[in-house]
């Protein structure tokens, strides 16, 4: 390293302390990247790679990106999973001596983005931690830009359930980087869930972050509290996985670490929603094309704030299992939903409200500009206005917001007094803090702008002084300002005078006074600008010194946005306050779906009734063709639910609603080659997780069960599943099954508390009419044939579909041996019974006709035209 120059060296060094980074070394305007983080910038983001001298031989390779533009190329890499460490000149370059100064100010990581540009306000960007060992997890998960943070210890008999727990809490989460211990790589289906589902950086941590006696130090100096009083003493999972996080954001961040303070324990207080059910009940995003629209939350969310937007999302994916919390968020909504000018004032307020939780977090890390702090006075200056509006309120929970609002005035007055309106993007810039605000300012700014007048001063009395009524002050670059006295006046040139410079027209001079002056002018615009980022920096620290005054009232404004989103729609839709309590009945009176009716634009949505408890109403068979509605019936039976359980209305006109523990779902499944596994597979695996976690209090919907195998196997299976979870010592959960064999719908004579439903049809002819209702009873028909012809299969198909199964019907197991052409002729055709191997009448004995979907009708069909070739 010798070898090289001594800015070279400046840089290696930091790169060496940085190892796993792209380190963006500030130099003038300019970040520069040398090396092989040079060569990947380069190819990353497409700019030019160039060289630099350096001591060797050979230059080294280079490339650079302007320091105000930086946060785009910036965001390009850690978006492609790079970790970016910014190193500035930590010293005024016009004041070193030799070499600048530098070094890392932060390391910027996918999960401790900060900036407003690359982050998603709809959305937390969560970091998460995870500590493994002898079958306990300790995890915790961070959103560094709001100061959120959540932890939870998980236990398990083995390895499978543990990572079920734990692949549960990531797909809520969805973290964005991962933090590990070496144990954790033993989990090989958290590796695959991962590497396959998430887009998260990983980094497994060195064996020496996890120790417990530092862990408790670390933590207690982070909190400022003892571990007991953290509720954390016996919870040693949680303490290392929360400690190597603590740690790991102190390295890579510097400073501003302190604004994690909203530490909360996530029990068992919500209900358990796995990763199946929040996909298959499409609550944040569709399954489709992963959007909103169309999702729960796409209907829900009519918010008017950033952290109303992330707290909506977090309530969706977490429905409180206590009675009473429900209650106080709904009666909230009630008084909202009642009185229309209240809302539409609350409403109104919220428009244009800043998001306050990444402004706080910015300012506590010192990254918030001037326009931050106006953005912040904004929103400070309507919570004097929302709490007059609530003031009044009469419910709990609004009251409580009330009190936990705080009016920030003296926060808004600060920023008001001391930043312009309109701030330049940086300090550097100038011009950012308030004429009036400070005096030496005023004085500094007085002299830059009014230098003129001082040195027309200044003339003015020299010429009185001198009785030189020519006399003249001048500047130029290389003497300054000077005083030019012509020859016929030389003699009248006082002593103190300096001479300088002899002209053909006389002399130039100096005096101290007039170099005081000129240093005071020309100093004035540095001074301006050291002494505004002063004044702005101590304005920043006293706003950070307030961190929890603002960051309570910004989840107050959250939680208040959230509820005049619920009663909105509640009252745009047509929504009704639900009955909630433990009795474990679930009835609902016309309920609808509530995205699939917002969905509809030509016809009304078809309401239907719900009517399940514990007893006799536990488990719903229903049958009925597809396309019908069993699907779209058992997903707004458990997102009603869900609706009942954050807190809002639901679409029904009455609703009771027992408290769900949990909701399970089979929907549906497609192969996962990759993994190796089939449809069958994968739905058999959905299978065992619901069986072994559901409870008496769960909702399990099951879309079908055993379809993937053959007719007896999958028969056998649904009903051993039905049993099972009907039986109250296995789980004795209240079950809605949709199914196409009809045989099961004998079990409502076989076992108490089952009851068979279908889907009305109305029939005519050939034709048939989904009602869309469900009735009491089990389907008198499958309609498979008339469903593929709904579908559009070819009218032949159709034809011969139903001559197939007139005869399976009739028992007639011979078809004739017409060639493919003739059998899907015009002409009439007679069937004959003889095959040569009775290859065709075996196929037929194996066919459930009754259970099979239009396209495996199809699929069979063919087949069978093939073998009478």
């Amino acid at each position: 390293m010798a070898d090289y120059s001594p800015m070279m060296r400046q840089y290696l060094e930091m790169k060496e302390k940085h190892p796993n980074t792209i380190l963006f070394f500030r130099l003038g305007d300019f970040y520069e990247m040398f090396f092989n983080d040079a060569k990947t910038v380069s190819k990353e983001l497409e700019i030019t790679l160039t060289g630099k001298d350096c001591g060797q031989n050979e230059r080294a390779p280079m490339c650079g990106v302007p320091y105000h533009s930086a946060e785009g190329y910036i965001a390009k890499l850690v978006a492609k999973g790079y970790k970016v460490a910014i190193c500035e000149q930590v010293e005024d370059p016009k004041k070193a001596k030799g070499l600048v100064q530098r070094d890392v100010i932060r390391v910027i990581t996918p999960g401790t983005i900060l900036e407003n540009s690359m982050l998603d306000e709809n959305k937390n960007n969560y970091i998460c931690s995870l500590y493994f060992e002898k079958m306990q997890v300790g995890i915790c998960f961070a959103d560094v830009s709001t100061g959120e943070l959540q932890v939870n210890q998980l236990f398990a008999k083995n390895k499978a359930e543990l990572e079920y727990q734990i692949i549960n809490e990531m797909s809520r989460y969805r973290p964005s980087e991962i933090l590990f211990n070496p144990q954790t790589t033993d989990l090989t289906g958290l590796s695959d869930f991962i590497r396959e589902r998430l887009d998260a950086s990983v980094e497994c941590m060195d064996f020496e972050e996890y120790n417990l006696s530092t862990a408790d130090i670390a933590i207690q100096t982070h909190f400022h509290k003892t571990t007991d009083e953290l509720a954390l003493a016996d919870k040693p999972m949680i303490l290392l996985s929360l400690s190597a996080l603590i740690t790991y954001l102190k390295r890579t961040q510097i400073s501003g670490t302190e604004s994690l303070q909203d530490l909360h324990y996530a029990n068992q207080i919500v209900m358990s929603l796995d990763i199946n059910a929040r996909r298959n009940l499409e609550l944040t995003e569709t399954m489709r094309n992963k959007e909103k629209r169309g999702s729960l939350l796409w209907v829900l969310d009519k918010t008017q704030t950033a952290m109303g937007k992330r707290l909506i999302k977090t309530w969706v994916e977490a429905p409180l299992l206590s009675p009473a919390k429900i209650t106080l968020r709904q009666n909230a909504v009630e008084e909202l939903y009642k009185n229309m000018p209240l809302l539409d004032q609350i409403r109104e307020t919220l428009t244009g409200v800043f998001d306050l939780e990444r402004i706080m977090t910015r300012i506590v890390y010192g990254s918030a500009n001037g326009r931050e702090l106006r953005s912040l006075a904004a929103t400070a200056s309507k919570v004097p206005a929302l709490k007059k509006i609530i003031g009044n309120c009469d419910s709990t929970l609004l009251k409580n917001l009330n009190n936990q609002m705080d009016s920030l005035v003296d926060i808004c007055g600060l920023i008001e007094s001391a930043i312009v309106e309109e701030p330049p993007f940086t300090i550097r810039e100038g011009g950012i803090i308030k004429t009036g605000y400070n005096a030496e300012l005023d004085l500094v700014r007085a002299d830059m702008n009014g230098g003129h007048d001082l040195i027309a001063g200044i003339e003015a009395n020299e010429k009185a002084k001198t009785g030189i009524p020519k006399l003249k002050i001048g500047y130029n670059r290389v003497f300054g300002y000077y005083i030019e006295v012509s020859n016929s006046y030389k003699n009248l040139v006082p002593e103190h005078y300096i001479r300088k410079q002899t002209i053909s027209s006389g002399e130039r001079y100096i005096t101290q006074e007039l170099k005081d002056i000129e240093n005071r002018i020309l100093g004035a615009q540095d001074r301006s600008v050291k002494i505004e980022s002063e004044l702005f920096e101590t304005v920043r620290q006293t706003i950070a010194g307030e961190l929890n005054r603002v960051q309570a009232t910004a989840k107050a404004i959250g939680v208040l946005d959230v509820l005049a989103s619920f009663a909105f729609i509640s009252m745009r839709y047509d929504y009704t306050r639900p009955v909630i309590n433990m009795s474990g009945k679930l009835y609902l009176k016309d309920s609808r779906h509530p995205v699939v009716e917002r969905l509809l634009k030509d016809e009304p949505f078809v309401p239907n009734d719900v009517n399940m408890d514990m007893n006799e109403n536990r488990v719903a068979i229903i049958t009925g063709p597809n396309m019908a509605g069993k699907s779209t019936f058992m997903r707004q039976v458990a997102i009603i639910t869900i609706m009942a359980q954050i807190g809002c209305f639901v679409p029904a006109t009455v609703a009771e609603i027992g408290i769900i523990d949990k909701i399970f779902t089979r929907v549906g499944a497609s192969d996962d080659l990759s993994a190796g596994q089939s449809t069958f597979m994968i739905e058999m695996s959905e299978v065992a997780d619901i069986l072994k976690n559901a409870t008496a209090n769960s909702l399990l919907i099951f879309d079908e069960i055993g379809r993937g195998t053959s007719t007896f196997d999958g028969m056998s299976i649904a009903k051993s599943v039905l049993e099972y979870v009907h039986h109250k010592k296995n789980v004795g959960a209240k079950t809605l099954f949709a199914t196409h064999y009809h045989e099961l719908t004998d079990m409502e004579s076989q076992l108490s508390g089952v009851k068979n439903f279908n889907i009305a049809v109305k029939k005519r002819g050939d034709d048939i009419t989904f009602l869309r209702r469900i009735i009491r009873g089990p389907a008198d028909d499958s309609y498979g044939i008339e469903v593929a012809k709904l579908a559009g299969v070819p009218e032949k198909v159709i034809k011969r579909a139903k001559e197939v199964l007139s005869e399976l019907e009739n028992g007639e197991m011979s078809l004739s041996h017409r060639s493919h052409e003739n059998r899907f002729s015009d002409e009439p055709v007679q069937l004959t019974m003889e095959t040569a191997d009775g290859e065709v009448l075996q196929k037929l004995q194996s066919i459930d006709v009754n259970s099979l979907t239009p396209i495996e009708c199809m699929n069979q069909l063919f087949e069978l035209v093939s073998m009478l070739k």
